[in-house]
């Protein structure tokens, strides 16, 4: 079983999207396809409703410094 995580878990949420869609870089994606694509990753348990600007833009920023110590 994956691990689970919420919204508030924007760290581990980096790193599964920088796994997932690795070299793409989180700052050219629109904060509507981010959540969705947080919604569709394994392991997330959030409440889709739960999101809000604040929330995607903290994973965006985990997100973004995953893909920069990617490159």
């Amino acid at each position: 079983m994956p691990l689970e995580f919420d919204w508030t878990d924007s760290e581990e949420i980096g790193i599964q999207l920088e796994e997932k869609f690795p070299g793409e870089d989180p700052l050219a994606i629109r904060f509507t396809d981010l959540r969705q694509r947080v919604i569709d990753l394994p392991g997330f348990i959030g409440d889709p409703a739960k999101s809000n600007e604040g929330i995607l833009e903290a994973i965006q920023m985990a997100w973004h410094e995953e893909y920069e110590d990617a490159k």
